[in-house]
């Protein structure tokens, strides 16, 4: 059982690292945000179909009342996504990706609604401390500043992010497989926003690609099915208070690839985030 819960969180972890690549991705590639999401979603729809023809995964929605709330949870994933590369292009890795993670604090709070469970008022407290860490890295808050757009920008990005997740736990996690999921995600987005081609600048793709093609297969085929499998095995709750380590991988990442310097607020923030994973972590084991 023990061997089991740390198979489950090190998938978790994994899913995690992969995702926190997005941040030094999403700020380096010089695209329009949604052109990025196009050339994304369209890379990990294409590896994820052949993926699941490799695995045998199955791409067959069993019951029709599964669309709907799959292409809203689509929908709300490429907001999300949209958002996030904006709150990057801003202001930086480690304020895009920090207020970002703001979504355990709204998604402790909505997930009572979406699964009619009672409140865990111990995930709210740690939600909380995620949200002081965050407070502590960016505190100076001045709505002139394109700073603070891109804090505004990630604080969206993390309720769109909630309520997708939110949608999949109520309504397709116990049916179908994460990389099921994520191929019909993609491919809904990528059909939505065929348009942006047309009227954006993509010319940029033919020195870009390299990067893209990472951002679609490492940070999305790969990191978000294994962050979906781990919603079957942890509560949206607990699996996004874990993942909350993302921003300490991409603020290192930022640090390693884009020369961004942490300051000491960052250290003091971003321990007191980690401090949250790793209580979180023990919790869920005892589960």
């Amino acid at each position: 059982m023990k061997n089991e819960h740390l198979k489950h969180l090190s998938g978790l972890l994994l899913a995690t690292l992969f995702i926190s690549t997005s941040g030094v991705l999403g700020k380096y590639i010089a695209m329009p945000s949604e052109v990025i999401v196009w050339f994304r979603s369209a890379i990990a729809m294409a590896f994820l179909y052949f993926y699941c023809k490799v695995k045998n995964i199955s791409l067959k929605i069993t019951h029709a009342r599964d669309i709907p709330s799959l292409v809203v949870s689509s929908l709300f994933l490429g907001a999300h996504w949209i958002t996030y590369f904006y709150a990057l292009k801003l202001s930086n890795v480690a304020i895009g990706v920090l207020s970002l993670y703001t979504f355990p604090v709204i998604t402790a709070m909505l997930e009572p609604l979406f699964m009619k469970t009672k409140f865990d008022y111990v995930h709210i407290l740690l939600a909380v401390l995620v949200l002081l860490g965050v407070y502590i890295l960016v505190p100076n808050l001045n709505l002139q500043s394109s700073y603070t757009k891109g804090i505004l920008f990630g604080v969206l990005s993390a309720f769109l992010y909630a309520v997708r997740s939110l949608i999949l736990k109520r309504n397709h996690t116990h049916k179908y497989h994460g990389s099921t999921i994520m191929f019909y995600q993609t491919l809904v987005i990528s059909i939505v926003l065929i348009p942006v081609l047309f009227f954006m600048e993509v010319s940029n793709i033919t020195t870009q690609y390299p990067y893209v093609l990472l951002l679609g297969i490492l940070t999305t085929a790969l990191g978000h099915s294994l962050m979906v499998r781990a919603f079957k095995h942890f509560s949206v709750s607990t699996a996004t208070i874990i993942s909350s380590v993302q921003p300490i991988f991409g603020i290192v990442l930022a640090f390693i690839f884009l020369n961004e310097i942490p300051t000491t607020n960052t250290y003091f923030g971003g321990l007191l985030i980690l401090s949250t994973v790793v209580i979180e972590s023990f919790r869920s084991r005892k589960r």
